[in-house]
């Protein structure tokens, strides 16, 4: 088992069409939005709304129909659905670890910097009996900002 000290949640990837309803709901939670960006790269538009003592929520808006979140979105239209998990250390690493350990893990994205993260790269992947997780790398990997 990886120790907990490797990998920690960092957030929730909630999935929307609505950014106002959505924001609403969260503010009524309590949750504050903080910042708003678009991501060219992952085709998508990012909320960033944070709670003290609680996980942020990153309210994922899809840019246009060709995006990453076309099925999750095809049902509803609001779905949590991924996981993101800061590791220490690089992606690689972590991925390594985590399949030496027995999961069964296929990556969906390959790793990609992130705008919302100061360009910290980002990889996308799904675990088998679990579901998508994002993996972000270490902060204090040589290399990131």
């Amino acid at each position: 088992m990886i120790p907990s000290r490797t990998l920690r949640l960092h957030h929730f990837g909630l999935g929307a069409k609505d950014e106002d309803a959505t924001c609403k709901v969260l503010r009524t939670l309590g949750y504050s939005v903080v910042r708003r960006i678009r991501d060219e790269l992952q085709r998508t538009d990012l909320v960033w709304c944070t709670r003290a003592d609680e996980p942020p929520v990153e309210v994922v808006l899809p840019i246009d129909d060709a995006g990453p979140l076309k099925a999750v979105l095809a049902q509803q239209g609001t779905s949590f659905y991924h996981l993101c998990f800061e590791c220490d250390g690089t992606l690689e690493d972590t991925l390594s670890r985590l399949r030496k350990q027995g999961t069964r893990i296929v990556t969906v994205r390959e790793p990609l910097p992130a705008i919302l993260f100061d360009g910290r790269r980002v990889s996308f992947h799904i675990a088998q009996g679990f579901g998508l997780i994002e993996l972000l790398e270490g902060a204090e990997v040589p290399g990131t900002p």
